[in-house]
C-alpha cells in the first residue's frame, strides 16, 4: 500500500526537529512526530539526534506497521481507496487511532459518505479549547483526499 501521500502530510505538518523534543502532550518526539522506534522503544530526551532520511523511514515504517492497520481494523473499506485511506492515515497519526474509533467520522468512511465525512473531518481543528490554524489547514489537505 502505498502511503506516500500521507508520509507527505505528515512531515508538512508535523515538520523535522531532529533532536528529541517533548510535544504540546509532553510526550518525547522526534523526526517528523515519531513517538516510538521501529521495533517499539519509546523515544526519549535523551536519545541521539535524527538526520531527514533517518525521520523519514521512520516515518514510513510507523506509517506502514502502526498507523495503516489500525485505519484499516477500523475502516477495512478504505483498502482500495488511495485517497481516503491516505487521509485516514494522516489524522490517525496526528490524534491516534482511538479518536478514529469513537467517532462519527469513523460512521461516515464506512458508509463511503464522503461529504459528510469531510464536514466531520473540519470538526477536528481544536488544541487546547481554541481553534489552531495549523489544524484546520491539516484538516482541509486531508479533506481534499476524500475527493
Amino acid at each position: 500500500m502505498n502511503l506516500e501521500i500521507a508520509a507527505a502530510l505528515c512531515r508538512q505538518f508535523e515538520s523535522f526537529r531532529g533532536r528529541p523534543y517533548l510535544c504540546p502532550a509532553g510526550v518525547a518526539t522526534i523526526g517528523y512526530g515519531s513517538t516510538y522506534y521501529v521495533g517499539g522503544r519509546k523515544v526519549t530526551l535523551q536519545d541521539e539526534p535524527i538526520d531527514q532520511a533517518g525521520a523519514n523511514a521512520l516515518l514510513l515504517a510507523e506509517l506502514q506497521h502502526t498507523y495503516l492497520p489500525g485505519v484499516l481494523r477500523q475502516c477495512p473499506n478504505l483498502s482500495d481507496k488511495a485517497g481516503p485511506l491516505n487521509a485516514a492515515v494522516d489524522f490517525v497519526y496526528n490524534l491516534g487511532i482511538g479518536r478514529l474509533q469513537t467517532s462519527t467520522l469513523k460512521r461516515k468512511l464506512l458508509e463511503e459518505d464522503w461529504s459528510a465525512a469531510k464536514g466531520q473531518l473540519l470538526l477536528w481543528v481544536r488544541g487546547g479549547g481554541r481553534v489552531l490554524p495549523g489544524l484546520v489547514k491539516r484538516r482541509q489537505a486531508e479533506a481534499l483526499l476524500l475527493g
